[in-house]
């Protein structure tokens, strides 16, 4: 079996361990690093895997996930760089950092892959879109579906297009979260009782999701089935074109697109 090291035990990487081991990995195939000393006892406590040095991670294990923020790569990468051995298989969680950066700091010859995942990957239903560097061949692109498939869907796209998925999928969720805060909010101001209307407006998400998600789930057709001439939803969507909430929801991906940008561009060599 591959033994899988994650560095970085955070939300995203606990979620990957978790998710790992619900897929039928054992403990015993995956290691872990994590900087504060009492969460690493305590997700050693939970899962029975096994905590390590970045050192020992990056020696023993055949891939290398690393789920650090964007703001700690540069003391991390300098950490791998003394230890990893060639060849080895990079997968990078970290949002707007490229593959360039890993390959420019790592051995030659690293194999890297990046990843933008998104937070529901904590209850098994990620979206996932992976990348490979210069070496990184498609075997290690099927080794990296192969492990995030146990915690949601996968697709791969050219890294060009990595910054785009940031803003689209990475931060989407809480695109939705805010819509459906608003909609409770409103419940409320309706005089529905918030646990009520977080039940109404929760409820009908995973009902529009499965909907989404069915053969014939294109969002205009599944919008026009519900908005009856002279009803109560054109009424209302009527109101969403009036404040713009379409062009606004347009220019806030667009604007998280650029600081996906702007993040990468802060690590890229000059």
């Amino acid at each position: 079996m591959t033994t899988i090291a994650v560095l970085g035990a955070g939300k995203i990487g606990e979620s990957l361990m978790s998710g790992l081991l619900h897929a039928g990995r054992s403990p015993e195939d995956l290691l872990f690093t994590e900087r504060y000393p009492v969460r690493a006892q305590e997700l050693t406590a939970k899962y029975g895997v096994e905590h390590v040095d970045v050192a020992g991670a990056v020696r023993r294990a055949d891939v290398i996930v690393v789920a650090v923020k964007p703001q700690d790569i540069e003391p991390l990468l300098d950490e791998m760089a003394a230890d990893l051995p060639p060849g080895k298989l990079v997968v990078s969680l970290c949002a707007g950092l490229p593959t360039a950066l890993f390959e420019r700091r790592l051995p030659e010859g690293t194999r890297v892959v990046r990843v933008m995942p998104n937070t529901p990957m904590l209850v098994g239903e990620a979206m996932s879109a992976i990348s490979g560097g210069e070496h990184a061949e498609d075997e290690h692109l099927r080794l990296v579906e192969e492990l995030l498939g146990s915690v949601g869907k996968v697709v791969r796209v050219p890294e060009s297009q990595q910054d785009a998925v940031t803003a689209l999928s990475g931060s989407g969720p809480a695109y939705f979260f805010y819509l459906v805060e608003a909609m409770i909010d409103a419940g409320i101001l309706l005089g529905i009782p918030r646990a009520v209307a977080a039940d109404l407006i929760v409820q009908s998400a995973v009902g529009a999701a499965a909907m989404l998600r069915s053969d014939e789930g294109h969002p205009v057709m599944l919008r026009e089935a519900v908005t009856s001439p002279a009803g109560t939803t054109i009424a209302g969507i009527r109101e969403l074109e009036k404040h713009g909430v379409r062009a606004a929801l347009i220019d806030a991906i667009e604007a998280a697109k650029e600081r996906s940008v702007e993040l990468g561009r802060a690590h890229r060599e000059d």
